[in-house]
C-alpha cells in the first residue's frame, strides 16, 4: 500500500506558521517511506527549502476566498488528481478545503483536513463555510482543545461515517536544540537587537495582533520595573506587524508611555528562532485567546528555557504548570508579572531543572518525527 500512496496536501501559503511547517514536514516525511508527495499553495517562504526532487509543486491561487477562484481550483485539482492518480487530498484551511471538497466528490477520493485554528463565526453563514473543514472522511484536530471545539460547535456535521482524533502538533527537536547553537552566533544576534548581556532577556515571540498579547505583556513589564525598583532585564517583542500599522504605533505609544523605550526592542523578524530563544532566558506566550496548539511554548521547552503562558487553549497541554513552565491568568497583567518576578527570582539550579524537563516533556510528546508517523499511520489507514 505505501509504494502507492500518493498524497496532495493543499494550503493557502507555504510560510512559517504552524499549519505551514506541518505540511512541509509531513511533505517530506511521505517519500522516505515510499510515497509520492505532492502540494498546491500558491507560494510562500518556505517553498525555497522544499526538496523538489522528492516534493512535486503546484502553484494555485489557493489563498483566494472569491467564490468563481474556488470553484475554478477544484476543477484543477480534479485534473491534478486524475492525471496524477492521487490517493488521498489533504486540506489545511477552509477556502482550498472547498475547492478540495469538490474534486474528492467528483474523484471518488479521500478527502483529509486538519482543523488548525477555532475559525472565529459571528453568523451562521460563517459557520457553514468554517464547516468545510468537518466535511472530510478525516478530520484532524492538533490538540484536545481543538478537538472539543469542534466537538461542542460541529457535531451536527461529523456522522459515524467520519473520524474525527488528534494528533498533536510538533517540532523539529533536532533544529530546536540548545545544544546545536554556537556562541559566536548568540553574539551576532544580540549585537543585531542592540542588547548587551549584562541583564536577562525575556522575550515575547508572535505577530503583531491584539489576540497575542502585546498589550498585557508591555503592562506586565513595568508592574515587574515598578516591583523590583529597577529595569533588572531587556524585553524583547519579536514578530512582524503584517501591516498593522496602527497597532505597533499603539505598542510602541505603550512603552513610551511606560518610559520603557530603553528597556524593550521591538524586532520585526529573526531568521534563526532556534536562537532567539538561546539568547532569552525567559519566554512569554501572552495570547488573550486560546491558541490551537501555541508553537512557542512547545519550542521554547525545547530549547530548555522556562516559558510563562496564558491558561487558555493549546498551553494547558504542552506545559507541565510548575514542572516545565507556568501558567498564568490569561490577560491580567497582574497575574503575569507576578510569574516574571517569581522566574526570575529563581536559582540557577531550579532553572536548568525546568529546562531538562520541558525538553524531555517536548521530545516525549510533540516530536516532528511522532506527528509525522501518526499522520501517515492514518493515511494508510483511510486508505485500507
Amino acid at each position: 500500500m505505501s509504494s502507492d500512496l500518493k498524497v496532495l496536501q493543499v494550503i493557502p501559503k507555504l510560510g512559517y506558521g504552524g499549519a505551514e511547517t506541518g505540511c512541509y514536514d509531513i511533505a517530506h516525511y511521505l517519500p522516505e517511506n515510499n510515497c509520492k508527495s505532492f502540494i498546491v499553495t500558491s507560494g510562500g517562504e518556505l517553498l525555497k527549502f522544499v526538496d523538489r526532487k522528492k516534493v512535486k509543486i503546484f502553484r494555485l491561487p489557493v489563498q483566494s476566498k472569491n467564490p468563481l477562484i474556488i470553484l475554478i481550483n477544484a476543477f484543477i485539482l480534479t485534473g491534478i488528481i486524475l492525471v496524477y492518480n492521487i490517493s488521498l487530498v489533504h486540506a489545511r484551511s477552509r477556502a482550498p478545503a472547498w475547492s478540495c471538497l469538490l474534486a474528492t466528490k467528483i474523484t471518488g477520493r479521500k478527502f483529509v483536513t486538519t482543523f488548525h485554528g477555532t475559525y472565529n463565526f459571528k453568523s451562521n453563514i460563517k459557520k457553514i463555510y468554517n464547516s468545510v473543514m468537518t466535511r472530510a472522511d478525516l478530520i484532524i484536530a492538533g490538540s484536545n482543545f481543538i478537538f472539543s471545539h469542534i466537538k461542542k460547535n460541529y457535531s451536527k456535521y461529523i456522522n459515524e461515517k467520519k473520524k474525527l482524533m488528534v494528533i498533536f502538533r510538533g517540532i523539529n527537536v533536532d533544529y530546536f536544540d540548545p545544544t546545536t547553537k554556537i556562541e559566536i552566533d548568540e553574539k551576532k544576534l544580540l549585537k543585531k537587537w542592540e542588547i548587551e548581556k549584562d541583564k536577562k532577556i525575556i522575550l515575547l515571540p508572535g505577530r503583531l495582533t491584539s489576540w497575542k498579547g502585546q498589550e498585557v505583556f508591555i503592562e506586565a513589564i513595568n508592574l515587574v520595573n515598578i516591583e523590583m525598583g529597577y529595569e533588572a532585564f531587556y524585553a524583547v517583542i519579536l514578530g512582524s506587524d503584517q501591516g498593522r500599522d496602527l497597532y505597533k504605533k499603539k505598542l510602541i505609544r505603550l512603552s513610551e508611555q511606560y518610559r520603557l523605550s530603553k528597556q524593550i526592542r521591538f524586532i520585526d523578524h529573526c531568521n534563526d528562532m532556534a536562537l532567539a530563544y538561546k539568547v532569552s532566558d525567559i519566554i512569554v506566550s501572552a495570547s488573550t485567546e486560546p491558541e490551537a496548539f501555541g508553537r512557542v511554548a512547545v519550542e521554547a521547552q525545547s530549547m530548555e528555557k522556562p516559558i510563562i503562558a496564558s491558561n487558555i487553549g493549546g498551553s494547558n497541554e504542552t506545559i507541565i504548570d510548575e514542572k516545565t513552565g507556568f501558567l498564568y491568568e490569561a490577560g491580567n497583567a497582574k497575574s503575569l508579572s507576578n510569574k516574571i518576578l517569581k522566574t526570575l527570582n529563581m536559582d540557577e539550579t531550579l532553572l536548568k531543572s525546568i529546562g531538562n524537563e520541558g525538553r524531555k516533556n517536548i521530545v516525549q510528546k510533540f516530536n516532528v518525527e511522532k506527528m509525522c508517523f501518526s499522520t501517515y499511520s492514518e493515511y494508510k489507514r483511510l486508505l485500507n
